[in-house]
């Protein structure tokens, strides 16, 4: 409902030289299987929305690798509703290969230039080479103060992707023509955060990696001699491909002479998991880590009945309803009102054809109205259970609540949220970097919100009742041990030392009343202790 955004998805596809071209080959032939990248993005859409693009592998043209991006959705950027323009750009980017990237910025500004992949030009072809990732540095600070402290280096765009760029570069120095694997591994030493990558040279090498914790989702499969990968199954799934998989955190696919290894490029450890991408982010058709997101967002519902019977606070007849706010709370608010016993009903339409045009730079509180339609017939002297993901900064569900009442005649509201407070940034892809443009730490003084403290919140937004999911039912739901959970924004607890780092930089700009985002508070401690 507050709209958290996801920092990128990524997605690869490469078909290996073969007498019998794979059954999703498209039908113009191998060369041409890069006219499935646009279709792999469009299914990646939900992590992000403002630029789109693919660079592609052909030998034998005088530029080997071709790299397209534009801003706007896929459907924008590709021109897919387009036939000629589209099948134009399908034509000058034809390839056996090809890397796909779609872009939502937790760092660095909304142009072209920061859209993904990043191509670095060289004469020798091994040098050549292309890239997307999806996460963020926590330690971008510190890596690009390192870079910029060596002599005649200068950055262009204030973003990890192109940190990660020139840290590629001077892995490939000198005259030897490097082991990939060994090279991912020197680079993993120096990065603290999440980063999937997608990697692909002008010698015709790719690369599919997991960073070491596996914050973010990655999956892969293949069918001959297709293989592909992408952020989230459903890119896979909806292309044909059967056997899916996840690939294993610290692990790496490489594909070169014709061939594909799977390689572990970094030592073997607990995961991190980022909870969020299943009640969240992540498109409900996927599974991720063999978990499947429909499954665990049900789970999460039967967790909110299971509270509710406990509570015993609102009743539970006819004239109470479960009303989900599109769309990531529906599969929650469904399994909730099967197991009380209620009706699951859409008393909010969401309108999906706004987009993300210059009304996502208004207020948060008048998006609501144009985003979202009370049902005025459903609604009207009903109590309504109404069921939220999560709640992050609140200003838009404060909104919403207002127009339940207002356009919809709700009697009552009492929100349920299928997630605990968030009381932490996130320091790994997630666009909320600071303490203080949190809801939940404000009225908390503990991780486990009391009842007093809920229905402060609860007047605050203008409910009549709120209570969040317990905090040890996120793990239960999803399937996995909470050790293998980044749970960081809800316990403060940050799985690598650059995001401690970050949280307890946040702390105290929270506590000195700064309004600056972390990473541009760590980035300016940085420069002036290298001027001192």
């Amino acid at each position: 409902m507050d709209e958290p955004q996801h920092e990128c998805g990524i997605a690869a596809i490469y078909h290996l030289e073969s007498e019998h071209p794979s059954r999703l080959t498209p039908s113009p032939g191998p060369e041409h299987v890069s006219r499935l990248m646009p279709r792999m993005l469009l299914d990646l859409q939900n992590r992000g929305q403002l630029a789109a693009g693919f660079t592609t592998f052909l030998p034998g043209r005088d530029r080997i690798l071709e790299t397209y991006k534009q801003l706007g959705t896929v459907i924008e950027a590709f021109r897919l509703n387009r036939r000629e323009k589209c099948e134009s750009i399908q034509q000058e980017y034809a390839g056996r290969a090809a890397i796909g990237h779609v872009r939502y910025a937790t760092c660095g500004a909304n142009d072209k230039s920061y859209a993904q992949p990043f191509e670095r030009v060289h004469g020798r072809r091994w040098k050549w080479f292309s890239f997307a990732f999806n996460g963020q540095l926590a330690n971008f600070a510190e890596l690009k103060a390192a870079l910029l402290a060596q002599s005649d280096y200068h950055l262009t765009r204030d973003t990890d992707t192109e940190v990660i760029l020139h840290y590629l570069a001077q892995e490939m120095r000198g005259d030897e023509r490097p082991d990939l694997v060994e090279l991912f591994r020197r680079v993993s030493q120096k990065f603290d955060g999440a980063y999937n990558i997608v990697f692909l040279n002008a010698m015709g090498d790719m690369v599919v990696l997991r960073d070491p914790l596996g914050f973010r989702p990655l999956c892969y499969a293949h069918d001959g001699p297709l293989f592909a990968a992408a952020s989230e199954s459903v890119a896979l799934l909806n292309l044909g491909f059967r056997d899916i998989r996840s690939l294993e955190p610290g692990e790496m696919v490489l594909i070169q002479d014709n061939r594909i290894r799977f390689e572990r490029y970094a030592p073997r450890r607990a995961p991190a998991h980022c909870f969020f991408e299943w009640i969240y982010f992540a498109n409900v058709a996927s599974t991720l880590d063999h978990r499947s997101v429909y499954l665990t967002r049900a789970a999460l519902g039967k967790e909110l009945a299971k509270q509710e019977r406990m509570l015993g606070k609102v009743p539970l007849d006819e004239d109470t309803i479960v009303v989900p706010v599109p769309d990531t709370g529906k599969a929650a608010a469904d399994a909730m009102a099967f197991e009380l016993g209620l009706r699951s009903v859409e008393g909010l339409m969401r309108n999906r054809y706004v987009g993300r045009t210059f009304i996502e730079g208004e207020n948060r509180a008048d998006r609501a109205r144009i985003k979202y339609t009370p049902l005025h017939e459903v609604l009207c002297d009903k109590r309504v259970l109404l069921i939220e993901d999560t709640i992050v900064r609140s200003t838009t569900l404060k909104s919403l609540l207002h127009h339940l009442r207002e356009r919809g005649g709700a009697r009552e509201i009492h929100v349920r949220v299928a997630c605990p407070p968030i009381v932490a940034p996130c320091f790994y892809g997630i666009d909320m970097s600071t303490v203080r443009e949190l809801f939940a730490p404000r009225f908390l003084r503990g991780l486990r919100p009391t009842e007093a403290e809920q229905r402060a919140m609860a007047e605050e937004l203008g409910a009549d009742s709120l209570f969040y999911l317990p905090l040890e039912a996120v793990a239960r739901c999803i399937g996995l041990d909470p050790g293998h959970l980044c749970q960081a924004c809800l316990t403060g607890r940050y799985p690598t030392p650059a995001g401690e780092r970050l949280y307890q930089l946040a702390l105290r700009h929270r506590d000195g009343g700064s309004t600056a985002r972390t990473y541009e508070a760590a980035a300016a401690d940085h420069v002036a202790a290298a001027r001192s």
